[in-house]
């Protein structure tokens, strides 16, 4: 064999030991350190923080406080439960209310959807924007009676019917909802597109997408009801037996007015408008006589310590001996009160001749303390801060005698 057959012969055998022995490919993280490096100190050369600004409080040390949720005499009500992202303090407030006024009534323990009538309050809100051609406000915060008023329309159904979230969802969110509804509308507006029905449909379709479709009919305890059937054969709650009081001086004292704030927004003129002190005896009677309270207001106050659960009138604000109904109107009409939370008053104690309230709280804050979902409210806060409340109406039998006249 020659030279040259041989050269070829093992130069065969050597590719085709290389083309039999492939080489294999795998997944794998493609890193680059350096360029994240780079990025990482760009985006913080950027987005440089600010220093975190700090707020001007009441210094708490030596101050008393209530110590715990057992020194209060509570009235029976479910476990606080978060609204997470959703402005619905209004309802979630109210319906805790309506759930207790069940349990005083009937005896039953019940749990309510706060966002069935969430869901339906925003359907009559389009529906109102449409009436009135974008005069009136769409916002996603509103007031006590809103519930009752829903409820009429549409019923109520059980918590665990209508979540309000979506399968795998943690938290309730209706940011996002709600960006969406409001820019649909100023589209409407904006194209006098003044269509109530389709307006309407789109808002529902909406809502179905986002917090969930809500049930026409349900079980329980072994029987379908509609919702309007639960509210009035199962729950047995009288919708008119629930009264709204206020305590401003530019309304006449002793008559129906107006709330006069955004979240009004229908405009309703029902509340019983009477003085500071009756407001304040009405809530210390009623708590006592085992009336619960749905109570809105202000809460973004210097007295106002999340860690302690308390909220205080510091006397650097103002000296207990002066909140009065002039003190209370001024920072309503300067707008340093203002109606920007619902909460439920469901337990009272006494201390050296002043009240504290127990209040249950859906917002996040009420989540940071000690007692998680719960606030203690000293009688000044409530008196200078509080702007209106939901009760029922046997509460107040005789101070509605002077309404009468």
């Amino acid at each position: 064999m020659n030279r040259s057959i041989l050269f070829l012969l093992i130069v065969l055998f050597v590719v085709s030991n290389q083309v039999t022995a492939q080489d294999k490919g795998t997944f794998s993280e493609v890193k680059n350190e350096f360029w994240e490096k780079v990025q990482k100190s760009t985006d913080e050369f950027k987005n440089k923080k600010e220093e975190d600004k700090k707020s001007f409080v009441m210094d708490f040390t030596d101050y008393f406080v209530p110590e715990s949720i057992e020194e209060f005499t509570t009235l029976w009500h479910n476990e606080p439960i978060s609204q997470a992202n959703s402005n619905t303090c209004w309802s979630f407030s109210t319906t805790s209310f309506f759930e207790c006024e069940v349990y005083r009534l009937h005896n039953k323990k019940v749990k309510l959807s706060p966002m069935w009538t969430a869901y339906w309050e925003f359907v009559e809100k389009a529906k109102g924007f449409v009436e009135h051609r974008g005069q009136w406000s769409f916002t996603d915060g509103s007031e006590s009676n809103a519930v009752t008023r829903i409820w009429d329309k549409y019923g109520v159904v059980p918590a665990d019917v209508y979540t309000g979230m979506l399968p795998g969802q943690e938290f309730i969110n209706t940011s996002d909802l709600f960006d969406e509804m409001h820019e649909y509308l100023m589209f409407i507006k904006k194209n006098n597109m003044w269509n109530e029905e389709n307006v309407a449909a789109t808002i529902k379709s909406m809502l179905n997408h986002w917090i969930g479709t809500p049930p026409e009919t349900f079980i329980v305890e072994g029987k379908e009801y509609s919702p309007k059937e639960y509210l009035k054969d199962y729950l047995k709650i009288n919708t008119e037996d629930y009264i709204e009081v206020m305590s401003l001086m530019q309304q006449p004292y002793w008559k129906q007015v107006e709330y006069e704030v955004p979240d009004n927004w229908w405009h309703n003129k029902d509340y019983y408008n009477v003085p500071l002190d009756v407001f304040m005896d009405i809530i210390k009677k009623g708590i006592r006589d085992g009336y619960t309270i749905c109570i809105g207001g202000d809460v973004s106050e210097a007295g106002k310590s999340a860690e302690l659960d308390v909220f205080v009138v510091p006397s650097f604000d103002i000296p207990s001996e002066y909140i009065d109904e002039n003190a209370r109107q001024f920072r309503f009409s300067n707008e340093t009160t203002t109606d920007d939370h619902g909460v439920h008053m469901v337990g009272y104690m006494e201390k050296e001749g002043r009240d504290w309230y127990l209040i249950k709280d859906s917002g996040s804050g009420a989540r940071n303390g000690r007692y998680p979902g719960y606030y203690f409210f000293s009688e000044d806060f409530v008196k200078l801060k509080m702007m209106g409340f939901t009760i029922h109406k046997d509460a107040m039998t005789e101070y509605l005698k002077k309404f009468a006249k």
